[in-house]
């Protein structure tokens, strides 16, 4: 499996990570990926009701904020929340807000 670019720990700023995380589909994508590691993209997509162009858009982000990793699997890309090192790099903002989003439905 070959990784896709992504910011290094030390590259992330807390703006893009908090901006990937405040629309709500990234956000519930989030916890989806968070609660099942290495899953699809689409298996994590399932029963949202997205565009296949905007769910791509999405990924985009989480990735390029380094929100998550995704890596290529064949035809597949899996995904990962990159949890330990965004704990390193801004101890304690992922955790209550995926905590929070739990909560509130989609």
């Amino acid at each position: 499996m070959r990784p896709l670019p992504q910011p290094a720990r030390e590259a992330m700023t807390l703006a893009p990570v908090l901006h990937a995380l405040g629309d709500p589909v990234r956000l519930e994508l989030t916890r989806r990926a968070k609660d099942h590691p290495e899953s699809t993209c689409a298996a994590l997509a399932e029963g949202l009701e997205v565009p296949l162009s905007t769910l791509t858009n999405h990924w985009r982000i989480l990735r390029e904020a380094g929100v998550i990793t995704m890596t290529v699997d064949g035809r597949h890309r899996r995904i990962r929340v990159r949890a330990d090192e965004l704990g390193e790099r801004f101890p304690g903002v992922l955790e209550p807000i995926l905590r929070v989003a739990e909560e509130e439905p989609l």
